[in-house]
C-alpha cells in the first residue's frame, strides 16, 4: 500500500479521451465506504478478495482516501470515519457491495480462508440464474459475490 502524508489535493476534470480509456471507463460505479480502521480494511480487502490498492492518502492511522481496484474493472474507495467527512451520519460498516465474477467458488474459498464472516452460504439462485454468496468484513460491511451481471433486455 502506498502512503502520502501530504494534505495537498488537486482536482482535474478528465478529458473525453481519458474518460473512455481502459484505465478509466466512461461509466463506472465506485462504492465509497468508511471504516474505523481503514488500514486494516485495505489489508483485508486485498487478502480476502484480491483488490489492488492504487492510491492511499493518509496521515498516520487516518486514511483520507484509498482507491482499491477490482481486477474485473471498477473498484471501491474508502477511508477512515472522521467528524469532517461528508457522510458522517453513516456509521462505519454501513452498506453492501456486489461484485460480479466468473469463479465464485474460488472466491468463496478465498474469503473464508481470510476470515470473512459468511452471512449467506454459497448457493445457486433460482429465478435469475446466478451463483453467489455474501460475507461481512471485520467491520461489518456486507460483500456479495455472484455470477449475475444484471438484467439483459430481450
Amino acid at each position: 500500500m502506498t502512503e502520502s502524508t501530504s494534505t495537498t489535493r488537486t482536482s482535474t476534470t478528465p478529458t473525453p479521451a481519458a474518460s473512455t480509456s481502459a484505465v478509466h471507463p466512461a461509466t463506472a460505479i465506485w462504492p465509497c465506504l468508511t471504516y474505523r480502521d481503514a488500514r486494516a480494511a485495505v489489508d483485508f480487502l486485498e487478502r480476502a478478495f484480491g483488490f489492488e490498492t492504487r492510491a492511499c492518502y493518509a496521515e498516520g492511522e487516518v486514511v483520507h482516501h484509498a482507491e482499491l481496484r477490482w481486477p474485473g474493472g471498477g473498484g471501491v474507495m474508502l477511508g477512515s470515519w472522521r467528524e469532517d467527512m461528508a457522510a458522517r451520519e453513516l456509521p462505519p460498516g454501513a452498506g453492501c457491495v456486489y461484485l460480479v465474477l466468473d469463479d465464485v467458488d474460488a472466491m468463496y474459498s478465498r474469503a473464508r480462508a481470510a476470515g470473512a464472516s459468511v452471512t449467506r452460504e454459497l448457493r445457486d439462485e433460482e429465478g435469475y440464474e446466478s451463483r453467489g454468496f455474501t460475507v461481512r468484513d471485520p467491520e461489518g460491511v456486507y460483500w456479495s459475490f455472484g455470477t449475475y451481471r444484471g438484467h439483459v433486455e430481450p
